[in-house]
């Protein structure tokens, strides 16, 4: 629908053998992230899209909009898939609730690997066979490219300190995809929102506590507004990485160069994304101690204890009613054991 091409042709002027040589077609996407404007997932996949617009010199035009523009942010995959929308940026994790082994693509417990690890397992260890074998027993018509490792992010923003498991029981609290059944299993209230919503809903006290991101996203979201106290380090989202989608019978049209241009854009993204969460990351962090007054807590060993509880009894549960979580787990959990070792 939103895929439009124009062309011009212009007749050789050198010798009579030269054949008449064409200009080549401008393809145009309209590309929709999961992410508010200001928020710096946008900006990343933003990177992404001007990555792919240099290295085509105007052959593939991606336009980026922001998250609510055509879709709300947990649509975007149905959007994508039914060609509502040419592409889009986000998460697996927001796709939970078509399946909860598409939870273990970033919210799963990743046996000891970080993110980079996980894009490793994804590309090298079978991991994106699966994905993309679940995403067609779904009937969702994408082509998925997973990118950008993301690092540990922290159990959240709250009131007060958070000492032990019993004292988060009966919170109000935001997270996503297997994390929810975490938290539930501590006795907390889960809603799960996309990031734009969330301050917003801990200003008017329908949450009591949220976890999003980093540094920059929280900062940027307005973390600092509703709450002057986050907690460092969990084991909830240990190792989430983005995802770019695209419209399967848009990307299948696309000539082989144009598709290689992406394939090495997703990659080129991946490792400028890492680098540049690392430089802005730190600057948000020390800013929001000394220009707002954020104090910063390091998760109790307790908490941490308690999550990696929980994990061992909702990846058991989860074996059992899910044959493609069980299958995508133990890949995971083979490959881990042999790259945690190295």
């Amino acid at each position: 629908k939103f895929l439009t091409t124009t062309s011009a042709a212009a007749a050789g002027a050198g010798a009579l053998s030269f054949p008449m040589i064409s200009k080549a077609q401008t393809v145009n996407l309209r590309f929709q992230s999961t992410w508010p404007a200001k928020d710096i997932f946008h900006e990343y996949a933003q990177d992404f899209c001007d990555k792919v617009n240099k290295m085509s010199s105007g052959r593939l035009k991606i336009d980026l909009l922001p998250a609510g523009s055509v879709v709300k942010a947990f649509d975007l995959l149905d959007a994508v898939s039914k060609g509502t929308l040419d592409g889009g940026h986000g998460v697996v994790a927001y796709w939970y609730g078509k399946s909860p082994a598409l939870a273990l693509w970033g919210s799963g417990p990743a046996f000891g690997m970080d993110a980079n690890m996980v894009l490793a397992w994804h590309k090298y260890g079978g991991g994106k066979a699966m994905l993309d074998g679940i995403y067609k027993s779904l009937n969702i018509d994408v082509v998925s490219y997973l990118y950008g490792p993301m690092p540990t992010q922290p159990l959240g923003w709250f009131k007060k300190p958070v000492t032990k498991v019993d004292e988060m029981k009966g919170l109000k609290y935001r997270t996503v995809g297997l994390s929810i059944d975490i938290f539930k299993d501590f006795g907390v209230s889960v809603n799960a929102l996309p990031g734009g919503e969330i301050v917003p809903a801990m200003d008017r006290g329908l949450l009591d506590a949220a976890e999003f991101n980093n540094a920059s996203s929280d900062r940027l979201l307005g973390f600092p507004d509703v709450s002057k106290v986050c907690m460092l380090q969990s084991f909830h989202q240990a190792s989430e990485q983005f995802e770019i989608l695209f419209n399967k019978k848009k990307v299948d049209a696309l000539p082989t160069e144009l598709r290689a241009m992406i394939d090495n854009a997703v990659e080129a993204s991946s490792a400028d994304m890492s680098w540049k969460a690392i430089d802005r990351y730190s600057k948000d962090y020390i800013e929001m101690q000394e220009k707002q007054g954020v104090k910063f807590y390091k998760t109790p060993d307790s908490i941490l204890r308690a999550q990696l509880a929980a994990w061992d009894k909702i990846i058991d549960a989860k074996s059992q009613e899910n044959a493609d979580f069980k299958r995508v787990l133990e890949s995971m959990r083979t490959f881990a054991q042999r790259a945690c070792r190295w």
